[in-house]
């Protein structure tokens, strides 16, 4: 058994490097960061370089401030004995094989044989690399390939040799999975191994096909974007964020390593305008622009998006296609349609799903892994045998046919059969063996996508659902578009706490989606403002006060499970439970304001509450009204769940899980170690500031106002809101109730919700997603 890492050394402070030693950071680890030295008074410039500038980078490589302080930066040449302190070193300098090996024959002199090695390279082959090598450190070495940006991406691709030590990268990757919160896939020692490999078809034949078809940059990226299930950055979008000069390189690295008769080869053309794009800095988002840029237009203010003519070479303000509903709903009538969009999607998507089709099991030994590595690398909401089953394979390997094309032998063997199917309860996959069999549960994730295909749930609507998830535990899943919650979600709530109150033991509150809540439902806030239905609001306002406070102090523990964005009412659903279970990327916090509102199902009081216990705010009510009102009025959202945590929405007892898959388990066990002994929280008692208070407050907004930063309604919204928070008529000497901190609540949020400039923000907020400032 390999020794627990507590330390990691990360060789190579470009952007994969840098990244890979923030998410140890993350993870609460510390990381020696190493580079070449440069000449002059700080030899260690180019790493210590690296963390400055991941500190002013966004979308941030940390998670917090503070895990920068665990990032230890060195050189090569000055501090690379200080690698044998670590129980894993991972390589991520150029991807040139001369440079990598030399760097290993110094790691096998400095590290001991109790040290992991491995590589975050992309191309190269773990062959290739090990060549030359000692048997020690073939014994420790592996390929432990991330993608970028290393936070952000899900996506571990492990490559093992014959002679790698299996426990020692047991260690390893448990603590990828569970403390960098990584999803690690297994892959064979192919070029490109899985992801790049089809990606990059995918990419280039992309490219290729719109040029040949005549289609635009926008055509190209509607129909290869969310109609198959794939980010709306499709081909030419996914191009800029990559970067348009890598790609050149990876494909030439794969051409060289790749045989001949592969079909990757027919991809690699060179494109002339895309040539001369690069020579001229149109590199995509880190350049000066590339298949879209932004142009700010003559008086330098406007920005107009524009796009390249992929005939033209030309950059013309870039139209949005749109495709017929029909064919944007349904990739199957998609790929075989007679449309111009419709020959472009076979072309490509046809063509890519038959080359994944034919890799397997060259890249890896099932197709289970292949569609992981697709969804979690390159973010396709389904993986290509995902895909397939959704349009039929026998219809693609017939249209194959039909066109005089190899179909490959796997897409044969499934026949009129699917890829994935439900047996008793269970998924299984189809095997290069011809036979299904079960996908393996893993030690530790808790699914409610299985819990859904093994029971009936106990109660919901088209909103919400209560499910069993065992040992006495019930969960309720959100599932309105966003999350976002109106009175039939409050419905199922308060069923909830009457069934959980009956037949189990606690609750947790969670769902599979990307988002936990993205708040109340605004839309239907809106029209019963514009029909003056303010007795319907408010009932609603009061209801859901009423239903989270029913579980607040239910007789059993609540934990919230939550990822993604929790705004508005869904940080409130935090705010109400016992306990917090946080995915890593949580996106926490009150926002009401940005739509001219104030939180009305009991944010306030709940956040002063939290703010108030933790360790360290000065005594008095000031203090933390003042920093309640900071949030609430700036309508902050935390970063990650660090930042949540430092914001105050989570306690110092709630816990953080960094894998996503694993955030279900982890909170069903939280709940469970709560059972015994529980008893409902107390009820609270405030002292506000008074009009004392609300003085301070308004001076401070008067000052925004007057430096431009507040707008007249922010004015009005941040006036109602300090009123709130200090009491309104209490005296600062008088003790408040969390009852008479609702009435508050309700009474300003009715107050700002008649308001036009209020109806105007949520109106504006709904049809453009963005705030207004009026």
């Amino acid at each position: 058994m390999s020794a627990p890492i507590q330390k990691v050394c990360v060789i190579g402070a470009g952007v994969m490097g840098a990244g890979i030693a923030a998410q140890v950071a993350n993870a609460g680890v510390p990381v020696l960061l190493l580079d070449i030295a440069k000449e002059g008074e700080d030899r260690s410039a180019i790493a210590r370089g690296a963390v400055a500038r991941m500190l002013k980078t966004e979308p941030a490589p940390f998670m917090s401030r503070d895990a920068a302080k665990l990032v230890e930066v060195g050189n090569l040449d000055d501090d690379l004995e200080k690698a044998a302190e670590c129980q894993w070193v991972v390589e991520a300098v150029i991807e040139r094989l001369d440079i990598k090996q030399a760097l290993y024959a110094r790691l096998d002199k400095v590290c001991g044989p109790a040290t992991a090695i491995s590589s975050n390279t992309s191309t190269i082959r773990l062959a290739s690399l090990l060549d030359g090598a000692s048997e020690q450190f073939r014994r420790r070495f592996a390929i432990t390939h991330f993608f970028n940006p290393p936070r952000y991406m899900r996506l571990l691709e492990l490559v093992t040799g014959p002679n790698t030590d299996t426990a020692m990268f047991d260690g390893v990757v448990d603590f990828i999975d569970r403390r960098m919160g990584k999803t690690v896939v297994v892959t064979h020692d192919t070029p490109g191994f899985i992801a790049n490999r089809i990606g990059t078809y995918w990419l280039q034949h992309g490219v290729n096909q719109a040029v040949e078809q005549g289609l635009t940059v926008s055509e190209a990226d509607a129909v290869m974007g969310r109609p198959l299930g794939i980010p709306k950055t499709g081909i030419f979008g996914l191009l800029d964020l990559i970067g348009l000069d890598l790609m050149p390189h990876i494909a030439r690295s794969m051409t060289e390593a790749l045989p001949r008769e592969d079909a990757f080869h027919a991809t690699v053309r060179e494109q002339a305008f895309i040539r001369k794009m690069i020579a001229d800095g149109y590199t995509g988002r880190k350049g000066k622009g590339g298949f879209y840029r932004i142009n700010k237009g003559e008086s330098g203010r406007e920005k107009i998006r524009e796009s390249i003519g992929l005939v033209t070479g030309v950059y013309e303000p870039a139209q949005t296609a749109r495709l017929p509903d029909a064919l944007g709903r349904d990739p199957a009538a998609l790929m075989f349609s007679d449309s111009r969009y419709g020959q472009y999607a076979w072309r490509v998507m046809g063509d890519t799903l038959a080359y994944a089709a034919s890799l397997v099991p060259e890249i890896a030994d099932d197709v289970v892994s292949v569609d992981a590595a697709m969804r979690l690398g390159f973010n396709w909401k389904q993986g290509p045998f995902e895909l397939l089953d959704a349009i039929g394979p026998a219809r693609v390997a017939a249209r194959l046919q039909e066109e005089g094309r190899p179909v490959p032998a796997l897409l044969r063997a499934v026949g009129d059969g699917t890829f994935y199917r439900i047996e008793n309860g269970a998924r299984q996959f189809f095997g290069t063996d011809g036979a299904y069999h079960d996908i393996p549960e893993r030690d530790g994730v808790l699914s409610l996508d299985d819990i859904k295909r093994r029971t009936k749930r106990l109660a919901g609507n088209k909103q919400a659902s209560l499910w069993d998830i065992g040992e006495g535990v019930a969960c309720l899943e959100f599932h309105s578009k966003m999350n976002a919650l109106d009175d039939k979600i409050l419905a199922v709530v308060k069923e909830s706490v009457e069934i959980v109150g009956r037949d189990f033991r606690a609750l947790v509150i969670s769902n599979d989606a990307t988002n936990f809540s993205a708040g109340a439902n605004l839309g239907t806030v809106l029209f019963a403002a514009n029909i003056a239905a303010w007795g319907e609001i408010e009932k609603t306002v009061a209801e859901g006060q009423r239903v989270f406070k029913a579980m607040k102090y239910a007789p059993f523990p609540v934990v919230a499970a939550p990822a993604g964005l929790a705004l508005g009412g869904g940080c409130e659903v935090l705010l109400h439970a016992d306990s917090i279970v946080a995915h890593a990327e949580t996106y926490a916090g009150l926002v009401e304001t940005g739509v001219g509102l104030v939180p009305g199902w009991g944010g306030c009081g709940e956040m002063m509450e939290r703010l108030s216990r933790l360790p360290g705010v000065p005594k008095g009510p000031m203090p933390v009204v003042a920093s309640v009102f900071e949030t609430i009025s700036q309508a902050k959202v935390s970063k990650s769940a660090a930042e949540a945590r430092q914001m105050g929405i989570l306690r110092p007892t709630d816990s953080i899980t960094m894998n996503r898959d694993r955030l279900l388990f982890d909170a069903r066990a939280k709940a469970l170690a709560l059972v015994d002994g529980y008893a409902p929280p107390t009820k609270p008692e405030f002292r506000l500031a008074g009009a004392g208070g609300r003085t301070g407050l308004g001076l401070a907004v008067h000052d925004f106002a007057k430096r431009g930063i507040a707008t007249p309604h922010d004015v009005v919204v941040a006036g109602t809101l300090a009123e709130l928070l200090t009491g309104g008529e209490a005296d600062a000497i008088d003790v408040v109730s969390e009852e008479d901190m609702l009435a508050l609540e309700r009474r300003a949020f009715m107050r700002l919700i008649r308001t036009g400039p209020t109806l105007q923000r949520i109106e504006h907020t709904l049809v453009t997603g963005k705030p207004l400032r009026n």
